[in-house]
């Protein structure tokens, strides 16, 4: 039946209970039946019918139950192993998606640096200290399936001193940051709007305006990103990287419990992210 031999089954089966219902008759009927059935035969004429007719449907239904028990178990066995392999093709989806964002953060804020020490800046010391605090964090603590929303956080905060570093002028830069943050959170889920903020919230002349705010309350956080449009001119083949890894990762890890909505009018960009917790 579980090789898809339905036929063979079916055949097997029912040559299996027949002979099963008359060997029990002659093994194991007991002497109170057979004088029993002494008595009834004078009536019906078969000695053994009653009891054979018996045993016949007590096989059956044996049969039948040991049968739907043995499908169930296979059924069950082989729903695990499929969640198995789902769970294990979407822990691999997920590793891949993260060795995609390491290398471009490294790109972007390795760009973030060159521009110091093309300007000779003092500042260029310290960024690079902060920089070396971020890749460890991306190195040592994202291979985890969850972290603290208060680390992450945290290294959403190093991203940004290292980006202000950088700008002719960062009073342009609001970030507000408010809730209790006692949860936990997949690792670089949220750089990647901050990240695309920075890279393109700048005109020409070096002003930035971008305002960032991530709040919490109960276990639902909300972020909200807005950056002014620059009208640099976009490399279509390798912008957007950031933001199609982050959708496809929500998708994977909040598949019921997100909601994104992204927005670009009055040249301003615009995200907003709600997603369903994880509590410690």
């Amino acid at each position: 039946m579980l090789n898809n031999k339905v036929v063979l089954y079916v055949v097997t089966s029912g040559v299996f209970i027949v002979f099963a219902s008359f060997v029990s008759d002659t093994l194991f009927v007991s002497e109170l039946v057979e004088k029993v059935n002494i008595e009834r035969a004078r009536l019906h004429g078969d000695p053994n019918g009653p009891v054979r007719k018996l045993h016949f449907i007590i096989f059956i239904l044996s049969f039948a139950i040991g049968t739907s028990v043995k499908l169930v178990s296979e059924w069950y066995k082989s729903e695990k192993l499929k969640q198995q392999i789902e769970n294990q093709k979407i822990s691999a989806e997920i590793s891949f998606l993260k060795t995609q964002l390491n290398p471009h953060f490294l790109f972007n804020s390795l760009n973030s640096i060159y521009s110091l020490a093309n300007k000779k800046s003092d500042d260029t010391t310290e960024a690079i200290v902060t920089l070396s605090e971020l890749m460890r964090y991306m190195i040592y603590e994202t291979q985890k399936e969850l972290v603290p929303l208060a680390d992450e956080i945290n290294y959403i905060k190093n991203y940004i001193d290292l980006q202000n570093l950088r700008l002719k002028d960062s009073s342009g830069v609001r970030v507000n940051i408010h809730g209790k943050i006692d949860h936990k959170i997949e690792p670089l889920l949220l750089i990647s709007f901050i990240e695309n903020a920075f890279k393109y919230g700048t005109d020409y002349n070096g002003k930035t305006d971008i305002r960032i705010c991530i709040e919490v309350v109960d276990s639902n956080l909300t972020l909200e990103v807005s950056n002014y449009v620059s009208i640099h001119k976009r490399d279509d083949q390798n912008s957007g990287i950031g933001l199609k890894n982050v959708k496809n990762r929500l998708q994977l890890q909040y598949p019921n419990s997100h909601e994104l909505k992204i927005e670009e009018e009055d040249k301003r960009f615009s995200v907003k992210l709600k997603l369903k917790l994880k509590s410690n």
